[in-house]
């Protein structure tokens, strides 16, 4: 998807064009992550870019892709640029001792420490 998105549409509340963006985004992504692997492949991984216009883009990572758009929304600013490429991913090995991330610190995520 490499598109340029107007947020400020004749007839339109700002807002609702501003969370239509977000949604077609989040669906683009929904229906690139539905499509079948290529062999040797674990996941979908993403290559984003953002900027207010497509010359001054710049390399983002696709979890801030949300605060990006509010941000310019919330600075008033009538369009951004966003580029988002699927490719496949490996993932890579876990080194030898380290813990996996929910089991570093020895507790369940219900547990509460000292009770």
């Amino acid at each position: 998807m490499r598109k340029t998105f107007q947020l400020h549409v004749e007839g339109k509340n700002r807002d609702r064009v501003l969370d239509a963006v977000k949604h077609e985004i989040r669906k683009y992504i929904k229906r690139e992550r539905r499509r079948d692997l290529p062999e040797g492949a674990d996941f979908w991984d993403f290559d984003c870019q953002f900027g207010r216009t497509k010359e001054d883009a710049v390399v983002a990572h696709l979890s801030a892709l949300t605060g990006l758009i509010n941000g310019v929304a919330a600075e008033g600013g009538a369009q951004f640029y966003v580029e988002i490429l699927a490719k496949p991913g490996k993932r890579a090995p876990r080194p030898a001792g380290e813990a996996p991330r929910n089991e570093a610190d020895g507790l369940d995520e219900d547990d509460e420490e000292g009770a």
